[in-house]
């Protein structure tokens, strides 16, 4: 266990034994200016109370913290369990390994910590009324400490592959789909319908939109997760999801600034270099943060990557002042807040210590410090910083002050308190996921339809097999993707049968396969990252040998169409979550057209040189 027991002056809260206490009906005014006492206190001036406070009212406020608080106030951490108070005895035991307390309540009283961040794999997101509780329960115990202020609570929502938030909750195309789709109106939905669903449930802070742009199809932790590879289309689409954000009152947050696009290193791994000269930088990755700059983004999140062009220190932009001051700041004309990426990420930790990368980042510009491995080396060095004069206080209330801003504009002073009616009448509202489905349908791309196979016919093709991948679910949908894709095939007249492949198919898998299918009148096939050497290449060959139709479906990366020469029909999905996945089924029924166009380009197989299917391309069944 981590000794944390030098963190924080205030006092620790004990271990409130009051299961289900967290589950409160919608608070009257009165009652949230009551719970919210110490940051009213705080923004008491002259006697009058100010719960919407502005710029005076909050440098106010930070002028009376103590050094300790406003430490605090800058990370964001992670914490394990599904109650603030009340967690399973595994998390409180997570809880205690990792940060030297028990509970997220005594998380937020021993560091004074301003924001929260909920993972699924730290049990946060169990379902949106459990998620409103905690929420409301991470609010109680920071609002009753001395001078308490709201938490900030945030995740990574970013919908297709990247998903903290599952069903029932609405759940959208990732964002390589909305490139295809290439409706600004549909991206500023999503934000719309996307905040409003995670406002309820107490989220407010959302680590979205990827304003990456994926000009690398061997990019290993970007890929689908950006609009696209033109630099003019995914700034329209950040842009305008940003727009639908804010009109939710969420905090959308473009990423990964300076721009995480054209790389072969996953930076959760290694440590990424961008060989863009300046120019390029200029013309390929700077134009998606211009736009999200221009639309008022409310936060940008760093990447660890090094980018010579533009600090030649050989530092991560994460440490890096020539980048977050000089270009972000001073450049761009950036004044909101830049939180880090994840600091438990290899990218970071290459060149230095843990206890170094937290000061590093704020002398680089940096506000908020997201998720550091050990939040009690974290927190204390950048105390100490400040102790010994590295750090400036001044420097702190640069930070303090950006981040309570965003909280007041989030009306996090004046709400910071959720209601369980508010989640059921907002969270997975019917008309929210029949927005979803119908801007799906507009993501499907036709790659390939030799002979116009394609849309099936239940007449002529009754009987369905679909085979294939079936990578874990990726955001609590219901999977796996060959039985989504059966079931919705089913649904819509075909007698459709499941049977799962798997990314690297046996010969023996591939065999029963083929027999499978020889029994059927047309087989689907979902693709998942096919390479020249992969068995699923060998998957399909021996599928179209045996003369049934076969229609490909690639649940991630488009580039698969390149492997697969001799496939009578292509479709790319984009993903593999259930509203993606019921929109190709759709298509391949011919119940709705396909009307996707490729974001990027897929390059032959056999001459990356040259481009086999150029952005834009997508068939229509009129053609």
């Amino acid at each position: 266990m981590r000794d944390s027991s030098t963190a924080g002056t205030g006092n620790t809260a004990g271990t409130r034994n009051t299961a289900g206490t967290e589950n409160t009906a919608r608070p009257s005014r009165r009652t949230v200016l009551a719970a919210s006492a110490g940051a009213t206190a705080a923004l008491t001036v002259g006697g009058t109370s100010y719960a919407a406070p502005d710029d005076r009212h909050l440098s106010t406020l930070v002028s009376r913290m103590t050094l300790e608080e406003k430490v605090g106030q800058l990370f964001v951490t992670r914490v394990y369990g599904h109650s603030a108070t009340a967690p399973d005895q595994a998390d409180i035991d997570a809880n205690l390994a990792e940060l030297g307390v028990r509970t997220a309540a005594e998380v937020v009283a021993r560091y004074r910590v301003g924001g929260i961040i909920y993972f699924a794999w730290a049990h946060n997101t169990r379902e949106p009324h459990q998620i409103a509780d905690l929420s409301n329960g991470i609010q109680r115990a920071s609002l009753e400490q001395p001078r308490g202020l709201p938490v900030l609570i945030s995740t990574d929502q970013e919908h297709g592959i990247v998903c903290r938030v599952g069903k029932p909750a609405t759940l959208f195309p990732g964002a390589m789909a909305m490139g295809a789709g290439r409706s600004r109106t549909d991206a500023r939905t999503l934000g719309l319908v996307a905040g409003r669903e995670l406002r309820a449930m107490g989220i407010r802070q959302n680590y979205s939109p990827v304003a990456d742009v994926n000009v690398n199809p061997a990019n290993p932790v970007i890929g689908v997760r950006s609009f696209g590879a033109e630099p003019g289309a995914v700034a329209g689409l950040v842009a305008a999801e940003v727009a639908g954000y804010q009109r939710s009152r969420v905090a959308a947050t473009a990423k990964h600034f300076p721009g995480h696009g054209d790389t072969a290193v996953d930076s959760h791994y290694g440590f990424p270099v961008i060989n863009h000269t300046r120019a390029q930088w200029d013309e390929l990755d700077a134009p998606p943060f211009r736009a999200a700059v221009r639309a008022g983004i409310d936060s940008i999140m760093t990447a660890h990557i090094m980018v010579p062009a533009l600090d030649s220190s050989g530092d991560p932009a994460t440490l890096s002042h020539p980048i977050l001051t000089g270009i972000l700041r001073e450049k761009l004309g950036y004044d909101g807040v830049v939180v880090t990426d994840d600091l438990g990420m290899q990218g970071v930790r290459e060149k230095y210590g843990d206890d170094r990368v937290p000061v590093l980042a704020l002398k680089a510009g940096a506000d908020q410090l997201l998720d550091p491995p050990s939040l009690a080396v974290a927190w204390n060095a950048v105390l100490k910083a400040v102790q010994d004069g590295e750090l400036t206080e001044a420097r702190l209330d640069e930070s303090v002050l950006r981040v309570l801003r965003l909280k007041a504009k989030l009306s996090l002073f004046e709400e910071p308190y959720v209601s369980q009616a508010g989640v059921t009448d907002t969270v997975g509202a019917k008309g929210h996921l029949a927005a979803a489905d119908l801007i799906a349908e507009r993501t499907t791309t036709l790659l390939v339809n030799e002979g116009r196979l394609l849309p099936l016919s239940r007449r002529t093709h009754p009987r369905v097999l679909v085979v294939g991948a079936d990578p874990a679910s990726p955001s609590g949908t219901t999977g796996p993707p060959t039985g989504v894709l059966a079931g919705a095939l089913t649904e819509l007249g075909f007698t459709a049968t499941a049977l799962s492949t798997g990314t690297a198919p046996s010969a023996a898998t591939i065999a029963r396969a083929v027999a499978a299918a020889r029994d059927a009148d047309a087989v689907v096939v979902g693709t998942y990252n096919v390479g020249a050497t992969s068995a699923q290449k060998t998957l399909v060959e021996q599928l179209v040998a045996t003369g049934k139709p076969v229609v490909a479906v690639a649940i991630r990366n488009p580039y698969d169409v390149a492997h697969l020469p001799s496939v009578p029909a292509c479709l790319a999905a984009y993903s593999w979550t259930d509203v993606e996945l019921r929109a190709a089924a759709r298509v391949i029924a011919g119940r709705v057209a396909p009307r996707g166009k490729l974001p990027v380009p897929v390059l032959r197989a056999d001459d990356p040189a040259r481009v086999l299917y150029p952005v834009g391309h997508g068939l229509s069944y009129r053609t």
